[in-house]
């Protein structure tokens, strides 16, 4: 198989865009930083045992979607006809992917996210960013969420105040999937969050990232407490804000119907 097909096999989608989280406009350093977000959910280094033949693969047919994205004439060519140029230097079998990935990224330490997030958050990128996801993902917010960066469900009632103020602005369309969503949904994500918190931390313990850390794991188990009321009282704002508007045409709301 190609690798379009190999794509589709392992993630469901033969685009490569797609596989990647990123739009079809998106410049080199949107589609680097999307290679980058989506191999670290697929590390062979992160995986279980018996998964490590699995994600070794996943890892380098996304390494092989980049070579081609990053490449000015391999994208020219995909963008145009729809194909990569299997032969091509960038897709050779031999290529050690794993180098090629560490090339590309320095090793990180827990000091340089916690940076790069303060200086990311609140910041004209971020702002457009979120438009941008709002945009490309027509209002839907799982996908918006798993899009931005440095987020996580505490972060949903900020990135939706965002989103809402861009809308009454006129600077991006309403989307009903957006301005309608159920709050059992909103709840789902929220767990589904959560859950991944929890195997995030186990990792991170597995690997002694926790130890000498005691106050700063204290601090955040504090935090998320109070993170957790902000969002339960955001889904009442929004049932309330929402949840009226049955009147037009007699048909209930979504929110409405969730309560029933």
């Amino acid at each position: 198989m190609g690798l379009l097909e190999q794509c589709a096999a392992a993630f469901g989608a033969a685009d490569l865009y797609q596989v990647l989280g990123v739009r079809r406009e998106a410049s080199g350093d949107e589609i680097r930083r999307g290679y980058h977000r989506v191999s670290l959910r697929v590390h062979p280094d992160r995986a279980a045992p018996e998964r490590k033949e699995e994600a070794t693969r996943c890892f380098q047919l996304l390494g092989k979607a980049y070579a081609v994205l990053s490449d000015q004439e391999q994208r020219a060519l995909y963008d145009e006809q729809g194909v990569v140029d299997e032969e091509s230097d960038a897709l050779r079998q031999d290529r050690n992917w794993e180098e090629y990935w560490r090339l590309l990224f320095k090793k990180i330490t827990i000091k340089d996210i916690e940076d790069f997030e303060t200086k990311y958050k609140g910041s004209e990128e971020e702002l457009a960013d979120i438009k941008a996801a709002y945009k490309d993902f027509k209002g839907d917010m799982d996908k918006i969420m798993e899009s931005v960066l440095c987020v996580d469900y505490t972060d949903e009632p900020r990135i939706r105040k965002i989103i809402q103020q861009a809308i009454d602005s006129g600077e991006v369309p309403s989307y009903k999937v957006f301005v309608k969503e159920s709050k059992q949904k909103m709840n789902a994500r929220k767990r589904r969050a959560q859950e991944e918190a929890k195997e995030a931390e186990k990792t991170r313990e597995e690997l002694g990232l926790g130890e000498g850390e005691d106050d700063l794991k204290a601090l955040i188990q504090r935090r998320n407490k109070d993170r957790k009321k902000e969002i339960d009282d955001f889904l009442a704002q929004m049932e309330a804000k929402y949840g009226n508007n049955s009147k037009k045409g007699g048909k209930k709301t979504a929110l409405k119907k969730a309560k029933k």
